[in-house]
């Protein structure tokens, strides 16, 4: 029975942190645009039918079903309007603080989570080179303890994750290394890694250590801006490969995906602590916050950065686009990215059944 009311308590944490991300993304839109003198006609959390509602001032509050998203609904933000406080009306730098403004917050809050996890830390690893395994593939490739990694396959390393990430994307058969050793850069091109069987495929072996870094006040600044600027670049690469196909539907997940993968981070914590699981979650967020703010600013239809896009266009004109015109591109990226949203959850769906999803 315990067990049970401590996966319960994980999973309203998980939910009340879920919440927390989309909140204060809408809320960076709420106080700019109310910083920047735009009426606010209502704020919401949530999407669907209205839970419950009330009116401070010119603004509604409200509270929505589903909990899959929120929106800050400005006068003017998508017609036409003759007041002076609407958002069309006002000029392009403060719209374009506005509509930034939510993934700025999400990227913050990713920080304040990762300094959480890493203030916990006592000691973290580094990048450099402390010893090597017996009949170590890299030792024989030629690096030397002290080297500290620069690069793998051309993916910059400037933390631990950076490290992991790239090893992790590698083929084992054939990587191309670049470390810094006493101050020169050398480059070692084809070195083969030792290979483990995982899941019944053949994965990269570290065959190495990193010296620790001891935990201080200049430390845990530094590790918290370097692991959240990793997730950062782990996010845009991932983009990347899904574009080009490197990276295939399976790896997508949606709400019903991250809230399973949320369990599983869950479940192994709890095999060591309520706090290991309960760093896992926030390490989850991390990563959910952190792809929320990135993938806000991409310039595409119906998302921030696709705003943005049109703002951009503007100052450069020096006069706004049709609305109409906007509008009818911002309902066409909706809708596409709904479809996405509905695949995307579908897929995750019969991956809770067959364990492979739609490719299996």
């Amino acid at each position: 029975m315990f067990p049970i009311l401590i996966n319960i308590l994980l999973g309203i944490i998980a939910v009340l942190l879920f919440g927390l991300i989309i909140f204060l993304h809408e809320l960076g839109h709420f106080a700019t645009a109310k910083l920047s003198g735009i009426r606010v006609n209502e704020f919401a959390l949530g999407m669907g039918p209205t839970l419950f509602r009330f009116q401070r001032g010119e603004t509604t509050y409200a509270l929505r079903l589903f909990p899959i998203g929120g929106f800050c609904a400005m006068e003017g933000e998508d017609e036409e309007s003759d007041d002076e406080r609407a958002f069309g009306n006002k000029p392009v730098w403060k719209r374009f603080i506005v509509v930034a403004a939510g993934a700025f917050m999400n990227l913050v809050l990713g920080l304040l989570l990762m300094a959480i996890i890493v203030v916990q830390q006592p000691t973290y690893a580094s990048t450099t080179i402390s010893k090597f395994v017996d009949n170590s593939a890299l030792q024989a490739a030629g690096l030397e303890v002290g080297d500290r990694f620069v690069s793998i396959d051309g993916y910059s390393i400037n933390g631990e994750r950076d490290l992991t990430f790239a090893l992790g994307l590698a083929d084992p058969a054939s990587v191309d290394i670049a470390v810094d050793r006493d101050g020169e850069r050398i480059t070692f091109d084809d070195v083969k890694f030792n290979t483990v069987e995982q899941n019944g495929q053949q994965v990269l072996s570290m065959d190495f250590y990193v010296e620790p870094i001891q935990r201080s006040f200049g430390s845990v600044i530094q590790k918290t801006f370097a692991d959240t600027w990793s997730m950062v670049k782990m996010v845009w690469v991932s983009l990347a490969g899904l574009v080009s196909g490197r990276f295939g539907l399976n790896e997508v997940a949606g709400p019903v995906g991250v809230a399973q993968a949320i369990t599983q981070a869950a479940a192994v914590g709890l095999e060591v602590s309520f706090w290991a699981a309960l760093n896992n979650i926030l390490l989850m967020m991390v990563v959910i916050t952190v792809n929320l703010g990135i993938v806000n600013l991409l310039p595409l239809p119906a998302l921030d950065g696709g705003r943005l896009v049109f703002l951009i266009i503007e100052g450069i004109r020096r006069k706004p686009i049709n609305p109409k015109y906007e509008g009818w591109v911002h309902a066409a990226g909706f809708i596409f990215l709904i479809g996405i949203m509905v695949l995307v959850a579908f897929n995750d769906i019969v991956r809770l059944f067959n364990g492979q999803g739609l490719g299996g």
